[in-house]
């Protein structure tokens, strides 16, 4: 009996379906599964080629190198808080709190950098640690007490402002970071030979995995994709990363700073940084045992929890998972600010974190969404507020500018909505 729950729980959110032999069949696979309301990451990536199609019309410096890498700069803390939080928003839960918890674990990596002099991973580890006992906190609280997470993480989001200012020591301070490598985090970028390389690595190992994935289901006796589709998704990857470093080292340096040899180029640290925790999320939630579960929990509590899934370890996990990442958004955003200071994590940090993900495809009812929806909300959410920067001038200029966003947002949880109601049609 034990055994037949195990299996149950394994397959529980595991969805059947025929496997493409061809790239007809897979178009017309996906054109179905749109039909049918998953629509997936399809509204974020439509809305990312409108809105540069858009600001280079009406902005003829919009396509610049320095306006793509400053777009790729400024989203990382939204792309990395809105990562942690797909796993939460996957059971239907909320964490009003991440913002303010990110801020203060980066406050206290900083202190353990800056103050006590520890090195840098360290630091890093330290403020991650921080985060991930705070996820602990909030996860038992939901979990084992009962109370529900709005109240949970606003209790939070209250006190752990105070934290901060503990944790800085005035409610007026800030730490300025010293250490060349957190400074660099989110401001520096990696020498253009180590672009290319991490660039071919990337390729490889994405191209092992598929081989590798292939080789086993054909050994299993079980459908495979057709070859076509791996090529062309292999070689799109290596076009599309060849581009992209070819473009990122061109020297955006000015001809005086050459002269003093002065460069700037290079691929973004940010960008190698999220691509591998990208990767171990992804990994996490799609090939896991604990992935399957979680999706299990956000489809329906209930029927997991009959199914012998530990829904109370799964529901504390995920906040776990969320402040963790959290504290990478935060180190992020200081080293963006060159330091921490107790203003930030507030405001709209948490919120526009929750909108990248939206508007990437995670639904906030739960139980459906991927953590690159993330990547892609965010990325989607950067353009828009950079370009809106330059394009909406004036004393009023904010306020369009929030006024916009919101609207975005709203869009994109009625795409959700009409997207389930067409699943639920359909079937």
């Amino acid at each position: 009996m034990s055994e037949l729950i195990d299996s149950r729980a394994d397959a529980a959110p595991t969805i059947s379906a025929a496997v493409p032999r061809t790239l007809g069949e897979t178009f017309n696979n996906y054109q179905s599964r749109v039909r049918n309301g998953e629509i997936g990451s399809l509204p974020a990536v439509i809305g990312i080629v409108l809105l540069v199609v858009i600001f280079s019309i009406a902005q003829p410096g919009f396509l610049t190198l320095s306006s793509f890498v400053s777009i790729l700069q400024e989203s990382a803390p939204t792309i990395t808080l809105a990562m942690g939080l797909v796993f939460v928003l996957l059971l239907g839960e909320i964490d009003l709190s991440a913002g303010v918890v990110g801020s203060t674990a980066a406050a206290f990596g900083a202190i353990l950098s800056v103050k006590h002099g520890i090195a840098w991973p360290i630091a890093i580890l330290g403020a991650a640690a921080f985060g991930a006992v705070a996820g602990a906190l909030l996860g038992w609280l939901r979990a084992r007490i009962g109370i529900p997470s709005f109240v949970v993480t606003l209790a939070a989001f209250i006190s752990f402002q105070g934290a901060q200012i503990l944790v800085i020591g005035s409610s007026s301070g800030q730490v300025s970071i010293t250490d060349k490598t957190l400074l660099l985090l989110d401001n520096g970028r990696i020498s253009p030979v180590l672009g290319w390389v991490y660039l071919v690595i990337g390729v490889l190992g994405y191209a092992a995995v598929k081989f590798v994935q292939l080789a086993s289901r054909r050994k299993q006796g079980l459908a495979v994709e057709p070859m076509s589709l791996l090529a062309l998704r292999i070689g799109a990857l290596a076009i599309g990363g060849a581009i992209f470093v070819y473009f990122c080292n061109v020297d955006e340096a000015l001809d005086w700073q050459r002269r003093e040899g002065i460069h700037i180029r290079g691929v973004p640290w940010v960008v190698p940084i999220i691509a591998v925790l990208l990767v171990i999320l992804t990994f996490v939630l799609g090939k896991t045992r604990y992935g399957r579960h979680v999706y299990a929990v956000g489809g329906n509590d209930e029927a997991a929890r009959r199914a012998g899934i530990p829904v109370r370890l799964v529901r504390n996990s995920v906040f776990v998972i969320g402040s963790t990442m959290a504290a990478f958004s935060g180190l992020f955003l200081a080293s963006q600010l060159n330091g921490v200071n107790t203003q930030e994590g507030g405001g709209n940090v948490l919120l526009l974190a929750v909108a990248a993900a939206v508007i990437g495809g995670t639904s906030l009812m739960g139980g459906r969404g991927r953590v690159v929806d993330a990547v892609l909300g965010g990325l989607a959410l950067a353009i828009l507020q950079y370009g809106m920067s330059d394009l909406i001038k004036g004393g009023n200029a904010s306020a369009y500018q929030f006024i916009i966003t919101g609207i975005v947002l709203l869009l994109a949880a009625a795409v959700d909505a009409l997207s389930r109601h067409a699943g639920r049609t359909s079937s």
